[in-house]
């Protein structure tokens, strides 16, 4: 099955495996389009603090997936508009990789997030969910690297 988007054109198996979250199982791109390649994001703020992230009285921290992911895909979203002078954001998303250090604990809060911005895979992009064993930084429990298509 295949269906139009602004990130291209999903191909969905009719028959198989199907995806856990809304994603399709590939996406092809027009020959004219010009790539944006995204570099690994998190929900880091301009003043350095991390959304998601608590910290207590003991210098521990807690992690919340759901809203480190929602503030990734807002910084994703912020990074492509600029990158194209406001004319393209998370809807030009081709492929992504998430990258959690709970897999486990993890997946569903950052599937909820994914859901709420592609409710319709036939216009999510590609994507690979992995575990790592640890992020840039301790406060970080999600980080996700994308390409982004602009046509014209």
């Amino acid at each position: 099955m295949m269906s139009p988007s602004p990130n291209g054109t999903a191909f969905l198996l009719t028959t198989g495996p199907q995806g856990l979250a809304n994603y399709p199982h590939a996406r092809t791109v027009p020959s004219a389009a010009r790539t944006i390649f995204v570099s690994g994001t998190s929900s880091r703020r301009a003043d350095g603090t991390f959304e998601g992230c608590e910290t207590r009285e003991d210098g521990t921290f807690v992690l919340d997936c759901g809203a480190q992911t929602a503030a990734v895909l807002r910084n994703i979203e912020t990074t492509i508009r600029g990158a194209t002078d406001g004319r393209c954001g998370l809807e030009s998303v081709v492929d992504a990789t998430v990258f959690l250090t709970d897999m486990r604990g993890d997946y569903g809060a950052m599937n909820a997030e994914w859901n709420k911005i592609w409710p319709n895979r036939t216009k999510a992009p590609a994507r690979t969910c992995v575990q790592v064993a640890a992020l840039p930084n301790e406060r970080l429990n999600v980080e996700i690297k994308c390409q982004a298509m602009v046509l014209g």
